[in-house]
């Protein structure tokens, strides 16, 4: 068993804390890990990505070769589309469907979405304003790793003590919201996949 996952976005949107918590479950679940370094910009507004590879057996490489990628995970739809060529041709890519327009010549978010649905397993969700009604912009990653949780060789339970594990320095509260928000995630990608497919 291999998992081969791209995680992308912009500096500010939780790629490092999707990557922790991501590494985290898989320990959990007794598998082998290898995260890339995050590359880019990690102020706010500048591209990011990391590579996660997970194993029931040693991995040697942290860096996923071109077509090898099984999920590709975005906060942001032009960020997700860069990453297109590493995909593999099963793969799977979940994108949240808000736009961060950091760029004078950004594209068109509709062109965007039409690119992404060019391919048959994606998911598409507005992470953005559901963490909105939830009151707290900042768990729109939690949002979106709940909505990428299923294609991943990991159980909910490893999840949920990860993100435990990951804010066992802040409150309660904060630790429930973060759970809330990766179970809300679960949900809307569910219903995301009843409703296209």
């Amino acid at each position: 068993m291999k998992s081969n996952i791209i995680l992308s976005g912009v500096g500010g949107q939780g790629i490092l804390t999707l990557a922790s918590i991501i590494d985290t479950a898989a320990l959990y679940q007794n598998l082998f890990v290898k995260q890339s370094e995050v590359h880019g910009m990690s102020q706010r507004g500048g591209a990011v990505q990391c590579h996660v590879r997970i194993s029931d057996k040693q991995i040697y490489s942290d860096l996923i070769p071109e077509g090898e990628t099984d999920l590709i995970l975005s906060a942001e739809p032009m960020e997700l589309l860069r990453h297109i060529p590493f995909l593999k041709k099963n793969g799977w890519i979940i994108t949240d469907s808000s736009t961060f327009e950091n760029i004078v010549d950004y594209p068109d978010k509709h062109e965007l979405y039409k690119k992404i649905k060019m391919h048959w397993n994606h998911i598409i969700i507005n992470a953005k304003s559901c963490a909105k009604d939830m009151g707290n912009t900042k768990i729109c990653n939690m949002i979106l790793l709940g909505a990428a949780a299923d294609q991943l060789p990991i159980p909910e339970d490893k999840f949920l003590q990860a993100i435990r594990y990951f804010f066992r320095d802040k409150s309660e509260k904060v630790i429930l919201k973060n759970i809330e928000a990766f179970k809300e995630g679960q949900k809307k990608a569910k219903d995301f996949i009843e409703f296209v497919y």
